[in-house]
């Protein structure tokens, strides 16, 4: 009996700080550890609930995150929960053996204190895996959680030009680089923080209220239940302007977070919800985003071309790229060009010209959504190099046969003599000299300059050889002589250009030039020794 009721004594904290949770997550609606926040609709004023929207969302996210019955998330979260019992049997016999070391001090008994005193000493390693097991179970689950969500999110997000249509097509995800690894992190853990913080308190309470009935009636609990319930309401009243004050501050450093580097927010639910339902829309060919504005003479124009992102018919139809009737428009739906037709043949080079925003960059989308549908299996019919080409993290040899792997070069039976000879080609032999073997580890965006990334990229399109080649001012950092050494290589080698560039001296390497104006108007013409070159 005395243990009992001091054991209350001591942990009336614990329960109170657990009945006060539960209220607190029910009627506050607590912001910053990740329970839903509603979206303002109709210009309303965001605000925290815990409903039936919330429960949909954290249901249809649970189910990315624990796939199946039988898995290892369900492992991690039985261990978490027998953890979370035994740590509570642990918590009662911590206080009954106290109690009794106690006893046995004031009652000046030698023995029963020695007694007592030893099974604490021998318990405490007991206890001590306990703790560590609970921690390793809730510290395994998180990263469970994280590692099922970011990849469910990352199959969407790099699923064709899902990626670019977010930053260019669609609007409603402003930061999707913070979202993808900030927000996910915080929102795994906040769940399994809060499938621990819930599922203890309440054990704790309803373990007290058992253990007390059994000792004094079921009349002392009813009456501490009844007080803690009331006490906890009317700290919840007391606390709710200064939730409100804690939401509005919230929001604020949100805002200036954003202003100067990136958003950080705490609507995890909704919006990891938002970001699934987004990518689902971007890989289905849904798109939202404002429109700019135009004159009434511009819109009077465009009331008459409707444009379906997604709706035009792709032919796959080998060693040709063709345009047939294809209106070019901008991510912000401006109308470039409203009708454009050309045919190029596998040999035949195309230069692409003209000032900017003319609907170079947005001929190339067109062409990269294609092959992303299915008309080329990339790499090895279509090409891409920029103007700023990506170094990966790895070897060097990883940057000549990117995306490929050491595994896939040997399949396709290249040698590290050929990878070589990739390198002289684009005068680059002597970086291998230099760093002495091609399993070289280097922060390689540092170590090369922009002329040799660019030459870097240009032996990665040598090494996969494909059957057209995208070149977007790509040897805009390289000198002109090694430059005209390179796309003699690419005609020798036979693969087909189109080159966007600003110098003349590349004319000379291609058959036909495509000249937009800026205005809606284009030429597509062979270049002859009467043609007009355009460029620096």
């Amino acid at each position: 009996m005395a243990a009992v009721s001091k054991y209350l004594t001591a942990r009336n904290s614990t329960v109170a700080g657990g009945v006060l949770l539960v209220l607190y997550l029910l009627k506050q609606r607590r912001r910053p550890n990740g329970y839903v926040v509603r979206g303002s609709r109709n210009g309303k004023k965001d605000r925290a609930a815990v409903d039936k929207v919330f429960f949909q969302r954290i249901r249809q996210i649970l189910r990315i995150m624990v796939p199946r019955f039988f898995c290892k998330e369900t492992g991690y979260l039985m261990l978490i929960a027998a953890m979370l019992v035994t740590r509570t049997y642990c918590d009662v016999w911590m206080i009954q053996n106290g109690t009794m070391i106690e006893s046995a001090i004031i009652g000046r008994n030698t023995k029963d204190f020695k007694r007592y005193l030893f099974n604490f000493i021998t318990a405490m390693p007991g206890i001590a895996l306990v703790n560590n097991f609970l921690k390793l179970g809730l510290n395994e689950l998180k990263l469970c959680f994280r590692v099922r969500l970011t990849r469910h999110l990352y199959d969407q997000y790099l699923r064709g030009y899902t990626y670019y249509k977010m930053g260019n097509l669609d609007n409603r995800i402003a930061n999707a680089d913070q979202l993808l690894t900030q927000d996910v992190e915080k929102f795994c853990n906040s769940v399994v923080d809060l499938y621990s913080n819930l599922s203890k308190p309440l054990l704790d309470i309803g373990l007290y209220i058992f253990k007390l009935t059994s000792a004094i009636g079921a009349q002392g609990p009813a009456t501490m239940m009844t007080y803690l319930l009331i006490s906890g309401l009317f700290l919840t009243r007391l606390r709710r302007p200064i939730g409100k004050m804690t939401v509005t501050e919230q929001r604020y450093e949100g805002e200036y977070r954003y202003v100067n580097s990136r958003l950080i927010t705490n609507r995890f639910t909704a919006r990891i919800t938002e970001l699934m339902k987004v990518l689902q829309d971007l890989n289905t060919g849904k798109y939202e985003r404002t429109m700019v504005t135009h004159s009434e003479k511009e819109n009077e124009a465009l009331d008459k071309l409707v444009l379906v992102p997604g709706s035009g018919r792709i032919i796959n139809v080998d060693n040709i790229i063709k345009f047939d009737h294809t209106p070019l428009a901008t991510p912000n739906g401006d109308v470039l060009i409203r009708d454009l037709s050309f045919e190029v043949k596998s040999g035949t080079n195309v230069l692409v010209c003209g000032p900017n925003g003319c609907g170079k960059s947005s001929l190339f989308r067109v062409l990269g959504e294609v092959s992303m549908r299915g008309l080329y299996p990339l790499p090895t019919q279509v090409f891409w190099v920029p103007k700023r080409p990506y170094m990966t993290l790895g070897s060097l040899r990883d940057q000549v046969i990117y995306p490929d792997t050491y595994e896939e070069q040997k399949k396709k039976g290249i040698s590290d003599q050929i990878l070589k000879e990739y390198l002289d080609n684009v005068q680059l032999g002597h970086i291998l000299d230099r760093e002495g073997s091609w399993d070289i580890v280097q922060d390689w965006m540092d170590v090369l300059s922009g002329g040799e990334k660019q030459r870097m990229a240009m032996a990665r399109l040598f090494y996969h050889k494909p059957q057209f080649a995208i070149l977007d001012e790509c040897t805009s950092a390289v000198s002109v002589d090694v430059e005209d050494y390179i796309y003699s290589h690419c005609r020798k080698v036979g693969i087909t250009l189109f080159t966007v560039s600003h110098r003349k001296s590349l004319w000379k390497h291609h058959e036909y030039y495509l000249h937009m104006d800026g205005r809606g108007h284009y030429d597509f013409k062979p270049i002859t020794e009467e043609t007009v070159e355009f460029g620096s």
